[in-house]
């Protein structure tokens, strides 16, 4: 049965995380170094020492989860462990996609650095602050909570917008959009038999229409960098398929700006298409809890401390 590579996207950010990783494995502290040359800053410093109100700022913590993720993959390739030879497929939660393909080779650590730095930011000016707003609906299936995003959207007044920015599987969906729309949404989704719709602290409406002025600088951002097939196939948030083709993945990378990130699907399709076990790949377990809850025929384990590693080395040998 074939592995797959994951890796987590923004939420799973703790300070003090991978600090261990460079401790234990100089390849690992190599990672961080390039990340904070790329930028021009001493992120490495952030990550480990905070504050983490600085560290949660989106332009921050994208390159910041980047890092650890690819500090772990740098560990495990020091004791001799091939990515191509192993994996049958990789995928990312969101920012975790540009991990992903990092770790690939479709494109270096430190082009994927400034390449989330730019998204981060692109991101965060996209709408000014408090006129955006992003809520988690738990409880309700899908199609009630998509006719509640549109009726929202229509009730909200000019120019709202509502839809569903992630699927994350066991019953979770977060919607996104204009403050009133999202708000107006989150009362008729309880209206409708919603366990929990509850309002999140995010500083923007990610993964919605609203981010379409982030999308045309990503699509700009990425036809700058060279890219390169990785070795391994990635699974895309947007279509929830296979590919190895840079040009398509540069495509698919443009639309996730604005697309809802499919992650149960995601999971989904690795149980269809022979994958056995999951392994999240940098801070926190937050990929692994929502696979449990989508398929429990798929094993799960997490790689984000020196321990880990050698867990992994010795269960991938």
């Amino acid at each position: 049965m074939a592995v797959a590579f994951t890796f987590p996207g923004q939420g799973s950010q703790a300070v003090g995380m991978g600090k261990d990783l460079a401790d234990a494995f100089p390849e690992a502290r190599g990672i961080y170094q390039e990340v904070d040359d790329a930028l021009g800053e001493n992120l490495s410093k952030l990550i480990w020492e905070g504050p983490e109100e600085t560290l949660t700022l989106t332009a921050n913590a994208q390159p910041a989860l980047m890092a650890v993720s690819l500090a772990a993959i740098r560990a495990l390739e020091a004791r001799g462990f091939s990515l191509k030879d192993k994996v049958a497929y990789v995928a990312g939660h969101s920012l975790g996609e540009y991990s992903a393909l990092a770790a690939a080779g479709f494109v270096s650590v430190a082009d994927a650095a400034r390449l989330l730095r730019i998204r981060g930011n692109a991101m965060q000016a996209a709408v000014p602050a408090g006129e955006g707003a992003m809520a988690a609906i738990i409880g309700l299936e899908q199609a009630d909570v998509e006719a509640a995003c549109a009726e929202a959207a229509l009730g909200a007044g000019k120019a709202a917008a509502c839809q569903v920015a992630n699927d994350n599987g066991g019953g979770q969906l977060v919607i996104s959009g204009t403050r009133a729309a999202v708000e107006l949404a989150a009362r008729l989704c309880t209206e409708k038999g919603a366990k929990r719709a509850l309002m999140l602290q995010v500083s923007a409406p990610f993964h919605s229409a609203l981010m379409t002025p982030a999308a045309e600088i990503m699509r700009e951002a990425l036809a700058s960098v060279a890219r390169a097939a990785p070795v391994v196939p990635i699974v895309s948030n947007v279509t929830v398929t296979s590919t190895s083709d840079p040009d398509e993945i540069a495509r698919r990378l443009v639309e996730q700006v604005v697309a809802r990130v499919r992650w149960r699907e995601t999971v989904e399709w690795f149980g269809a298409n022979g994958v056995s076990t999951l392994y999240e790949i940098g801070a926190g377990k937050v990929l692994s809890g929502l696979a449990r809850r989508i398929n429990r025929d798929i094993a799960t384990a997490s790689v984000g401390s020196a321990a880990e590693v050698e867990a992994a080395l010795a269960a991938l040998a």
